[in-house]
């Protein structure tokens, strides 16, 4: 690769790393989560989300290795089911909790962007109904405003909702998630709901923080798609659906509040910019054949049998900024890799091409890895390991891999240098996948 032979530089863009709620802060909680998990069958290894990486006591400890990585920003989630584990009922212990934590995030330097729903809620809430409930947006937007009323002294930046079309079809259409249902039509009445709830709670953070330096947006899962045989009208057709169901139709209403088929618009809504930022989660390609998420043989994978297409940080990158204009935040960008045989590689490829983007004249103006430490990753459980700090989940113990060295210099040094590649890069390749995988 061309871009192998010397350095590249990324002046002026942020970079951090993200984490979630459910997936790092552990203990007894009550959310769909965690009642999800204790059903026979749901999560790979058997494990819940009450150890994960034992965050909420080991704050401290965290943010301290975040600050000594020189971690710039840093995205996590508040836990709906521990500020409210009751309905209407506050838990001032737990706001106080994570005042603390981003209080010292700020003192060491690192920005927080929060996240207010990252797949999970209190589990009062999805056994009255979910986002379905007749009451469900009144009471989000009661905790919205419970939160930023709260917080909001110590925090400028709000991603509202989490990969909306990965909690969709997880949870909706392919009954991965919770709470388990598989129907297409009610996976897109979630949807509509789950558009309104951005739009109102962009308006309401706004309105309780009008400070021109507050910031809303979604963070948005995005994937290329491409038909498996390009000749073949039926994959043509299905990948073009496909792309439409999964992620046009819902950044367009999140976005602007303009309701393309199957998608409905709740009473109330206008069209307009309800985003100061585009948050792009990016992964992997999407291979159509049918139905699901398809990587075929001979290609790059990781330890889950993603395809890694670093090209395609970039076509998302371009088309949401050419589509939208807004600033790109790259709010999750990572890599399932146990033996840390290929993730410094990984970042290198997928940053050098946000580096040539940004040549072109996109505003990619962040870049939050996934993840910081090894964490509990939903229906996969324990096993998946994305970290750039390995965890012994048994002593619950960090140690910064290669990786995190890497990306350590990468920040250090606004970009990378042939030193650089040569130490952490030079001899790392992917896996390739054997046969054709369907994933969901």
């Amino acid at each position: 690769m061309v871009h192998e032979a010397h350095g590249f530089r990324l002046d002026g863009m942020l970079l951090g790393v993200a984490t979630a709620a459910t997936q790092v802060e552990g203990g007894d909680v009550e959310s769909n989560w965690s009642d999800w998990a204790d059903r026979p069958g749901t999560i790979a290894d058997g494990s819940t989300p009450r150890r994960a990486t034992d965050h909420w006591r080991r704050w401290r400890e965290d943010t301290e290795l975040m600050a000594s990585l020189g971690v710039q920003v840093y995205r996590m989630s508040v836990d709906w089911a521990r500020l409210e584990p009751r309905h209407g009922a506050w838990d001032d212990a737990a706001f106080a909790r994570y005042r603390e934590e981003l209080t010292l995030l700020r003192d060491k330097g690192i920005r927080p962007l929060v996240t207010l729903h990252h797949f999970s809620h209190p589990s009062w809430f999805e056994r009255d109904g979910g986002w379905l409930a007749p009451g469900a947006l009144w009471v989000w937007e009661r905790f919205v405003s419970e939160v930023v009323t709260r917080l909001g002294d110590l925090v400028a930046e709000w991603v509202t909702i989490n990969e909306p079309n990965v909690y969709v079809t997880g949870g909706h259409v392919f009954g991965d998630f919770p709470p388990g249902h598989r129907s297409l039509r009610e996976g897109m009445r979630v949807y509509s709901v789950l558009a309104a709830a951005h739009i109102r709670a962009y308006a309401l953070i706004h309105a309780l923080r009008p400070a021109p330096d507050t910031m809303v947006g979604v963070a948005h899962h995005l994937r290329t798609f491409r038909p498996g045989n390009p000749r073949n009208p039926k994959h043509q057709a299905l990948t073009r659906v496909m792309r439409h169901l999964f992620q046009d139709a819902i950044v367009r209403a999140m976005t602007t509040g303009e309701f393309a088929t199957p998608l409905r618009r709740r009473a109330g809504i206008e069209s307009g910019c309800y985003a100061d930022f585009f948050g792009l989660n990016y992964y992997s390609r999407t291979t159509v054949t049918r139905f699901d998420d398809g990587t075929p043989p001979g290609v790059p994978v990781n330890d889950l049998g993603w395809e890694v297409y670093p090209a395609g940080l970039g076509e998302t990158a371009r088309w949401a900024w050419e589509t939208y204009r807004l600033p790109v935040w790259v709010t999750e960008n990572g890599t399932c890799d146990a033996a840390d045989a290929f993730r410094s590689r990984y970042l290198w490829d997928h940053l050098w091409v946000l580096s040539e983007v940004r040549a072109q004249g996109v505003p990619v103006e962040r870049y939050y890895h996934w993840c910081f430490v090894d964490n509990w990753e939903w229906a996969e459980g324990e096993q998946p390991r994305f970290g750039l700090v390995a965890l012994d989940y048994e002593t619950q113990e960090r140690t910064v891999r290669d990786s995190g060295r890497f990306f350590a210099e990468v920040i250090r040094e606004g970009g990378t240098t042939p030193e650089m590649f040569a130490s952490h890069v030079a001899g790392q390749s992917y896996p390739v996948s054997t046969t054709e995988g369907h994933h969901r």
